[in-house]
């Protein structure tokens, strides 16, 4: 089932391989350059399915830290094209995340702490800005309280969303996911733990989904029709007094009637990092997530979350777990996953066996195979 197409909308995925999101932090000003092209190039040329880029920033205020990709002005628009054309071209559909990081926005780059700006960030001219998000809490002790969303800023917001989309689908991307998980905006707002709020956007859990699915609904009415759209979600905060799977289940049905095409199932980041989930980590430990509220609210799902092994991916698919398996560190690793899972499968064709791989390899592939065919196994 791994390597068997998938439709959603007009978009056939070649096969159920979705390269996830992985921030870089090496934009300047939002700009995408050769790095992202090779970056993200690589897993369209290892088979992936669906290549999407990292979480982009809808507003400059919007980043994590000064190094995140931008869609927040036209300037951003060829170089993020000259990307998706790349992927399209290989035969994986192009995707993006776009985003905001809220109260998570201006802080350091991973390597430098991935903490509260400092000195030393400031010296390298790194320096922090205001921070939003739907209530004045911080993230933690030492770090920036944000400025509560005034109705002002909310309605911004959308109409920054909506128009990223527009530049999305300038930029020849197919498919466009949002990202209301590990803790950034949209999850500020969906979670009781960062919601506060006395308003219409707070209290009650449908108050807490209302931003999120007005930014769904609003996208759609902009996204093409024939396009599908993703929204990736914490399925669980994993901490006391946060949103559990039964509240992420109703809120998946209420993105389905809003014209959401399939939910990408992570978890955790409410608190602390977002790959800090609070979920006990083991093999595949979010795909009871994608199952629940694939079965249960009816929609498409990803599954993620140390899924490395092929044999693994297809028996998540088999079990009727998920459509798609999302794989992230695991590329970084080995960028040609999708082909090697293949191989591994034996969905690939022993008498061409790099008949998949992109002819500029696979036809050297091909020769060096037949050698070691002949010469058997190297012995010392």
């Amino acid at each position: 089932m791994l390597f068997t197409p998938f439709t959603l909308r007009g978009i056939t995925f070649r096969n159920r391989v979705i390269i996830s999101p992985m921030c870089q932090y090496s934009a300047k000003d939002g700009i995408a350059d050769d790095w992202h092209l090779v970056h993200l190039g690589r897993f369209a040329l290892g088979g992936a399915g669906a290549v999407v880029a990292e979480a982009t920033a809808v507003l400059p205020e919007g980043r994590i830290t000064h190094g995140d990709l931008g869609i927040w002005s036209e300037a951003h628009v060829a170089p993020l094209a000259r990307i998706a054309g790349f992927l399209k071209q290989q035969g994986a559909v192009p995707g993006i995340q776009i985003g905001h990081a809220g109260r998570k926005a201006s802080m350091q780059r991973p390597w430098y702490g991935n903490g509260p700006l400092n000195d030393a960030d400031i010296a390298r001219g790194d320096r922090p800005w205001e921070t939003v998000s739907a209530s004045a809490i911080p993230i933690g002790e030492g770090w920036i309280t944000p400025r509560a969303m005034t109705a002002a800023d909310i309605a911004a917001l959308v109409e920054a969303f909506v128009t990223a989309a527009g530049r999305a689908a300038a930029a020849g991307f197919e498919l466009l996911e949002l990202h209301g998980a590990h803790g950034y905006l949209l999850h500020q707002f969906l979670s009781p733990i960062s919601n506060h709020r006395d308003d219409a956007y707070g209290g009650a859990r449908e108050n807490r989904w209302r931003l999120p699915l007005e930014i769904a609904t609003a996208v759609r009415a902009v996204w093409p029709t024939n396009l599908p759209l993703s929204f990736r979600v914490s399925s669980v905060d994993g901490a006391e007094g946060g949103n559990s799977i039964e509240d992420t289940i109703a809120f998946a049905q209420a993105l389905k009637a809003g014209g959401v095409d399939v939910v990408d199932c992570s978890s955790g980041g409410i608190a602390g990092s977002a790959t800090a989930a609070r979920v006990t980590r083991d093999y595949g430990f979010q795909v009871p997530f994608a199952a629940r509220i694939r079965h249960e609210a009816g929609l498409p799902t990803m599954a993620v979350g140390l899924i490395t092994d092929p044999r693994h991916a297809e028996a998540i698919l088999q079990a009727g777990d998920a459509d798609f398996i999302a794989i992230a560190r695991e590329a970084l690793a080995d960028p040609n996953w999708a082909v090697h899972a293949e191989a591994t499968l034996g969905a690939a064709d022993p008498e061409a066996r790099f008949a998949t791989w992109p002819k500029q390899a696979g036809w050297w592939l091909n020769v060096r195979q037949r050698e070691i065919d002949r010469l058997g196994p190297w012995k010392a």
